[in-house]
């Protein structure tokens, strides 16, 4: 199959943004069966400030999956979006929605690991998902759907994959702070990149991760705001780079992955048969002390 990654900047305003968003999905659609968007795609990454405000930015998540479901079933594709929930007063998530072509959803996925960083403050405005690591089942196959700050944890692509996840997928929006010294920014950024590439090995599935371009302000003034770096990829089961956007400019990214390998690849490096999982409680420890 093949799968498209829009990579693109804030445009200013939410319907921008959409309008570009959609753009970008019909032009992708000539194409992919899958079209993944990057983190918080309807808008600014909000998160950059602590502001009760942008609470108000989740008061239309049952509108916003109604129409992202007509847009996956325009362009006849699988879509998955980044969108802002509200599930009760108080009670917010990040939250990952999957449309199969047909524009149902076909599952969803709310963001396990919340960070708590200068410029991303999403501990502020997110409650940790509760709907554990379950790839979702689709017309096109099994995808294990992640967010952004759950790219860092093995664990969790480590059960996507047990549970079946052909392609695992990161809606992403990380940065650099441009007072960083290169090297700084060049350690943060291949961390980032070679980190997601280990999770394709270890597991022996494709990797996807799409992230937003541009420069987004903090009109707070606590920093001078954050410089996303895009290089949105895609990773093969053995951690090969199959396709990789630039740093800085808005890409619609399509490579064409086969399935077929996921299987091969497990064939001649078995990690699954090895595991020694009897051995594996003091993974549940916060500490080996």
């Amino acid at each position: 199959m093949k799968i498209a990654l829009i990579q693109h900047e804030y445009k200013k305003s939410k319907e921008e943004t959409v309008k570009k968003s959609v753009s970008m999905i019909e032009e992708a659609s000539k194409e992919a069966d899958l079209v993944v968007l990057q983190e918080l795609h309807q808008g600014e990454y909000f998160c950059i400030t602590e502001d009760t405000k942008n609470f108000d930015l989740a008061e239309n998540f049952k509108e916003d999956v109604l129409f992202w479901g007509e847009i996956a079933k325009k362009y006849g594709v699988v879509l998955v979006t980044s969108l802002f929930e509200k599930r009760a007063p108080g009670i917010y998530h990040n939250t990952a929605v999957v449309f199969d072509k047909d524009g149902r959803v076909a599952g969803k996925y709310r963001k396990m690991h919340i960070p708590d960083d200068p410029g991303f403050y999403e501990k502020f405005y997110f409650t940790p998902g509760d709907l554990g690591f379950s790839p979702i089942n689709t017309s096109i196959g099994k995808i294990g759907v992640l967010v952004c700050w759950d790219q860092w944890y093995p664990e969790a692509a480590r059960i996507m994959a047990l549970k079946g996840a052909e392609i695992i997928v990161y809606p992403t929006a990380i940065g650099w702070f441009d007072e960083d010294s290169e090297d700084e920014k060049q350690r943060q950024y291949e961390a980032w990149l070679n980190v997601q590439r280990g999770h394709a090995i270890a597991n022996g599935v494709y990797v996807a991760a799409v992230n937003r371009v541009g420069f987004e302000k903090d009109e707070s003034g606590a920093i001078d705001g954050i410089r996303f770096w895009g290089s949105s990829f895609i990773a093969g089961p053995q951690g090969e780079i199959i396709k990789k956007a630039s740093c800085d400019k808005e890409e619609i990214l399509i490579a064409k992955i086969d399935k077929k390998r996921v299987e091969e690849v497990r064939k001649i490096w078995p990690f699954f048969r090895d595991r020694r999982i009897e051995f594996f409680q003091d993974l549940q420890k916060r500490y080996c002390d």
